[in-house]
């Protein structure tokens, strides 16, 4: 496994070990591609995913904005991901119901000493753009942190910083390399 979807993994765990939002919500998220700046997750729709019309609700989507937005910076590095300063979401058509498995891309846009910008992109069982968000988030004390790395360009290897040969539990949070 490669070095940046090794670390990925590993602050997903983090998110899921405070049995928070993230735990309650997104615990069957599988990361299906990590690569510098991008994270592919595909997420099974369950009954606590969906509105009272029974379509996944769009709260859940700006939430996935977020933590996947938080999820495409681990890419870059950052252990501790950083404070929202933004986020918005645009909805285009029903995600889908339960059973339903919607995908999602996420991709680092923007990297500075301060700021970093997000994009996500939601599609659904189809294939099709379902909605699309941006999230900015205050990154600036995170660049501190100890448990930051650098990546080889390609993301095969630790550069810099402390890569402990974190492997994931079994089934969580992995699956097959493919695109949404």
């Amino acid at each position: 496994m490669a070095a940046i979807k090794r670390f990925t993994l590993k602050v997903w765990q983090s998110f899921l070990a405070n049995a928070g939002h993230d735990a309650n919500v997104f615990g069957k998220l599988e990361f299906q591609k990590v690569r510098p700046g991008e994270v592919v997750v595909a997420l099974p729709l369950e009954r606590k995913h969906l509105n009272r019309n029974m379509t996944l609700h769009g709260g859940v989507i700006v939430s996935l904005t977020d933590t996947l937005g938080s999820m495409a910076l681990t890419t870059r590095g950052l252990w501790q991901t950083g404070v929202s300063v933004d986020i918005h979401t645009s909805f285009l058509r029903p995600a889908g119901v339960e059973g339903d498995v919607i995908h999602a891309m996420a991709r680092v846009e923007s990297f500075g000493k301060t700021l970093a910008s997000t994009r996500v992109e939601f599609y659904n069982s189809q294939g099709k753009l379902t909605a699309f968000g941006s999230h900015t988030k205050f990154i600036g004390a995170s660049l501190a942190s100890h448990k930051n790395v650098k990546f080889s360009e390609d993301g095969e290897t630790v550069i810099e910083g402390n890569d402990d040969g974190y492997t994931p539990p079994e089934g969580k949070g992995e699956g097959p390399e493919k695109s949404p």
